[in-house]
């Protein structure tokens, strides 16, 4: 059997871990992004135990899935609060600086928004918007040449968007230089 470093190795420890960092986000996690949080807190997690953990919290109902990710239960958040002292210290530090990290990015996912359609004499309308929490702080509708220009904007977009806001502010203030 190989040997498994850091504290947590049991399926219970590995459940109470992934309600404590669910109840610490402030919005839906995917798989992906809830199982590099969890791999950043401790050595001991393998996938297969966590993945398996995470379907018998949602069959008992303190997780739930949707469209958006995974997310904890009022059930569930009761129990992570009865619960979160047997976590190792350590372990809790770094769950809350990864989840911390983790509900900055959601944030800022959430206030950005980029979709295209298709125009009826070719080409489309991509559309990007940037809020600041309240309402758009940049709002732009643009022509692009097809399906492959379009997605490269909206990645573009959503990697720079306050960057391309600010240049965007400047060169309507400054005039183009």
């Amino acid at each position: 059997m190989e040997k498994r470093y850091g504290f947590i190795h049991e399926k219970i420890d590995i459940k109470i871990l992934v309600l404590f960092i669910l109840d610490k986000l402030s919005a839906p996690v995917d798989l992906n992004m809830l199982s590099e949080i969890m791999a950043s807190c401790d050595d001991g997690i393998s996938y297969f135990d966590f993945t398996d953990s995470m379907s018998e919290l949602a069959e008992t109902g303190h997780i739930e899935s949707g469209d958006r990710g995974y997310a904890i239960t009022e059930q569930g958040r009761k129990i992570s609060k009865i619960t979160e002292s047997g976590i190792p210290y350590s372990v809790r530090v770094k769950a809350e600086k990864s989840a911390a990290r983790a509900s900055e990015a959601l944030r800022r996912d959430s206030m950005i928004k980029t979709s295209h359609t298709l125009k009826t004499r070719g080409g489309n309308i991509v559309s990007l918007s940037m809020s600041d929490g309240v309402s758009d702080i940049i709002n732009i509708e643009i022509l692009s040449a097809g399906e492959d220009q379009s997605l490269r904007m909206e990645e573009n977009f959503r990697k720079s968007a306050e960057v391309m806001y600010l240049k965007i502010a400047q060169m309507l203030t400054d005039g183009i230089e």
